[in-house]
């Protein structure tokens, strides 16, 4: 084996990481996990040529500076023995030899790779779902992933065409999950490196900037904790450090894209940060600093008494510092700092003799929350937006029920969220709120402090329209799920009368198809899993009926027509008319076979731009595309028609105003059929200053031909108006 596939980082650099926390015993298994690790990836490189082993070992030294249990160190060794198949290693394996903890915690940190999808989006959208599930039972998958990803970020060897997809992910997922665990310094890493990646020359040319400024930004440093310092003395407080550290580059950009300013006017580049001993000394330092320099409206929040999801404590403040300069202020505890730093691997971090107690493990119950409001969205790109929306949001309101109850819901929630965080189906008939005892629309944001009561009524439902005032994962995916399955029930109606309708047209029933077994081979030949799941794609459009028709007629399930009756001496050698139907004059794109019938209330023809509804067990109808009736109803039953080629007489109803005198309706009548056009209805009035308004329904061959008809009118000189309506 050549020097360049030698390992950089040995075993030992990983155990004398773990020498101040981990007791002698547990080091054994320890050195026994890398020893498997280093056989199972023994001809596995990285993408750059160095040994896979390096990074293995990279990835349980960042969870060992974060002082984690012996299982998760061996997990980070072993989390990628699943994956490469010629190591020998499998699930059982590492039960038998390591325990069920790390078989675990290993298998949900592999990716899917042995199932084929139908795209990248499928791919991603399962391999998050499958690394939530797995986070959500322990909270250490997650730890070992982040940890992988970020010495992933750090060598950044991965394929070129592939550098931009991982960057994006880490900045959209690996990031703020990074944030909601309070592990801050390893969500700025992965936040910088990232922007590094998605884009080289804002970052480059940030950081140049910032360096040259690295001077001045000392020496305003050094002032600012001197004073600080001095003025602690004189409250009496000596117990304490200041620290005073740049903001990382990336939040300097999104600062100066949010606000559109110069580098030059983001003041508060550097953040200091006040350790102290007690709450009380706290609250005593922000009133010093709100004594030295002016807050800022609005910047002052007090995490100490209400904490952030992820355990976060601390007093936050700005101000207008020296110079003018804004600065921001952090003031916390010793133990709070510490949990600031590590987030919630300091509660997962060893302690002797210590197991997770309940607060610990409630500690990422909103995981638990997500993953379970996420079972239900089955589109991997809503999956994907759910994800990343959840993830991102920051602010929290705290509200009341009327009982006293605190809920947690995310800024900007409405009373929708609340009605929807109570139980589906408060949210589900909700009407309106009462706000602090005052009548509310459901649209209204909510406040700290709100005393929300949700009124309720069993004829409500939800509509698409609220899933724009929706702000939470859980009132999303329960509005969506109740549209879906109303959706579905209307489909799987219509579906089944097209099929009876189509069965009906062939002398077959669907008992019979049912009873001789033929309705399995339909089902079997069109994927369907069952009759209701056939009724509802025939409903929706996925399947026409004709296809049932041409795959199975079995002759014994066709009954003999009755015979026609013979032709009277007055009918014989004459056709009969036959009219063509609406579904033979109007198709959906690509579908046969579903029942449509013209609108009556606009009396669609060719020539107009027309639009399907879906009735309620009536089939389609369709409509001028701008019909009243069509715009006043929910867009997502609206579906695509086009008009055939088929030549038929269509009604068109119009309307005239002429001056009244003797003869005028034969006159009109006369003029109407001279343009060869039937007159199937007429209505007339004639009003006290003489004039005479009807409204005559004709049938026209298309929109040409009614075109025709109303010039022809238009040239009598005593019609004042004629118009289609």
């Amino acid at each position: 084996m050549t020097n360049s596939r030698e390992p950089s980082i040995t075993i030992d650099d990983l155990l004398n990481r773990t020498q101040g926390y981990l007791p002698a015993d547990q080091v054994p298994l320890l050195e026994e996990a890398y020893g498997v690790a280093k056989a199972a990836h023994l001809n596995h490189l990285r993408p750059s040529g160095e040994p896979y082993i390096n990074h293995v070992l990279s990835v349980a030294q960042i969870l060992a500076a974060m002082r984690l249990d012996r299982d998760t160190l061996i997990s980070g060794l072993l989390h990628g023995t699943l994956k490469y198949p010629d190591t020998g290693i499998d699930e059982k394996f590492l039960t038998d030899k390591f325990g069920a903890d790390v078989a675990r915690i290993v298998r949900g940190t592999t990716r899917i790779d042995k199932v084929r999808f139908n795209s990248q989006i499928d791919y991603q959208a399962e391999n998050i779902r499958k690394m939530l599930l797995a986070m959500s039972s322990d909270i250490r998958v997650l730890l070992v992933k982040l940890a992988d990803r970020l010495n992933d970020m750090q060598l950044q060897d991965f394929p070129e065409d592939k550098a931009k997809e991982y960057a994006r992910e880490t900045m959209d997922l690996y990031a703020p999950l990074a944030s909601r665990l309070g592990i801050d310094w390893l969500k700025r890493e992965l936040e910088d490196r990232a922007f590094g990646i998605l884009h080289p020359e804002e970052h480059h040319d940030l950081e140049e900037r910032i360096s040259s400024s690295l001077h001045d930004r000392e020496r305003y440093v050094k002032e600012v904790k001197k004073l600080l310092s001095e003025k602690l003395h004189e409250y009496g407080i000596f117990d304490f450090s200041i620290l005073g550290r740049p903001k990382h580059l990336y939040s300097i950009y999104k600062k100066l894209l949010k606000q559109q300013i110069p580098l030059e006017k983001v003041y508060d580049k550097v953040a200091f940060r006040i350790i102290l001993k007690t709450v009380r000394e706290c609250y005593q330092a922000l009133g010093m600093v709100h004594a030295i320099w002016p807050p800022i409206e609005g910047r002052i929040k007090d995490y100490i008494s209400q904490p952030k999801t992820n355990m976060y404590q601390s007093l936050h403040t700005s101000v207008i510092g020296p110079s003018g300069e804004f600065m921001e202020i952090q003031i916390r505890t010793d133990e709070m700092d510490k949990i600031a730093k590590e987030g919630i691997a300091a509660h997962w971090a060893y302690k002797e003799g210590a197991t997770i107690t309940e607060q610990d493990a409630s500690s990422f119950q909103w995981l638990k929350q997500l993953v379970n409001w996420l079972q239900e969205l089955k589109d991997p790109q809503e999956f994907l937006e759910t994800v990343k929306d959840e993830l991102h949001r920051d602010a929290k309101t705290y509200v009341l029920t009327p009982t006293g109850e605190v809920k947690e819901l995310p800024g900007g929630a409405t009373p929708l969220d609340f009605a929807y965080s109570i139980h589906t189906e408060v949210g589900n008939h909700c009407v309106g709120a009462k706000i602090n005892g005052t009548i509310a629309p459901l649209k209204t944001p909510l406040r700290n402090g709100n005393v929300v009561e949700i009124m309720t009524s069993p004829r409500q439902q939800p509509n698409q329209g609220w899933l724009k005032l929706a702000k939470t994962s859980r009132a999303k995916s329960r509005i969506r799920h109740w549209l879906r399955q109303d959706e579905l029930q209307k489909f799987s109606k219509l579906g089944e009368e097209l099929c009876e309708r189509e069965l009906k047209k062939q002398h077959i029933s669907l008992k019979k198809l049912i009873k001789t077994g033929h309705l399995k081979t339909i089902l079997q030949k069109l994927h369907c899993n069952s009759l209701s799941n056939l009724f509802v794609k025939v409903g929706e459009g996925t399947i026409s009926t004709s296809q049932i028709s041409e795959i199975l007629l079995p002759p014994e399930l066709v009954t003999e027509p009755e015979p026609e009756l013979a032709p009277s001496p007055e009918t014989k050698g004459k056709r009969p008319e036959q009219r063509p139907t609406s579904d033979e004059v109007i198709t959906i794109d690509g579908v046969d076979g579903v029942l449509m019938r013209i609108s009556q209330c606009c009396l669609p023809m060719p020539g107009d731009e027309v639009m399907g509804f879906i009735t309620n067990g009536r089939g389609i109808s369709v409509h001028k595309r701008l019909c009243p009736n069509l715009l006043a109803t929910d867009p997502a039953r609206w579906i695509r028609v086009k008009w055939n080629e088929v030549k038929v007489n269509h009604r068109a109803q119009i309307s005239i105003i002429a001056h009244d005198h003797k003869g005028v309706l034969g006159e009109l009548c006369n003029t109407i059929s001279e343009a060869d056009a039937n007159i199937a209805n007429i209505d007339a009035n004639i009003s006290h200053d003489n004039l005479a308004s009807l409204t005559i329904i004709v049938e026209v061959s298309g929109l040409d031909h009614l075109q025709r008809i109303l010039q022809r009118l238009h040239s009598l000189d005593y019609v004042l108006e004629a118009k289609r309506v």
